[in-house]
């Protein structure tokens, strides 16, 4: 390895650390807000509806986007074949943060999982087929052993049973 592909990835490791080393700030950043209804500055005011406080609007908000900023990073960083399947908790902090955002909403939590349903449905026969597609380029079965297969009757279990085993 060269050694400007070293530092590239020093630095690149050096800026994926430090923005997980500052999400326990990002997260604690709610207490600078105040504890009142409404928040005026010189560029906006910000009214707390649902919260009654912008420094619990706050908290419930970034309660909901550093795990989604972690999710991010781990997304974006992953190198298994399974990383898709991390768009789905991401998909229910996105959710959750767009519900918590939204102050007129009573219940927050209640109806993501109706969202996440078809994106689920997408990525997880996704997730297997990957899973299925390297299975197969790792043991590579003969025309004999195919055929054996088909000949073999086995009951549907059994057949699932073999697709999960590692």
């Amino acid at each position: 390895m060269s050694t400007k592909a070293i530092s590239k990835s020093l630095l690149t490791g050096s800026v994926i650390a430090f923005l997980i080393i500052i999400s326990p700030y990002i997260f604690y950043s709610y207490k600078s807000f105040p504890d009142t209804k409404i928040w005026e500055t010189f560029i906006f005011t910000f009214e707390s509806g649902f919260y009654e406080k912008v420094s619990v609007s706050f908290w419930t908000i970034l309660g909901k986007f550093v795990p989604l900023y972690l999710l991010s990073i781990w997304f974006l960083t992953c190198k298994h074949w399974w990383y898709h399947v991390i768009l789905i908790p991401m998909g229910m902090y996105l959710f959750q943060l767009i519900m918590a955002i939204n102050d007129d909403v009573k219940f927050s939590d209640e109806i993501e999982i109706w969202y996440l349903i078809p994106i689920m449905a997408v990525i997880v026969p996704l997730v297997y087929l990957i899973r299925t597609k390297i299975f197969t380029s790792m043991h590579n079965p003969t025309l004999e052993e195919i055929e054996y297969e088909l000949q073999n009757k086995k009951n549907i279990f059994s057949h699932f049973r073999d697709l999960f085993k590692s």
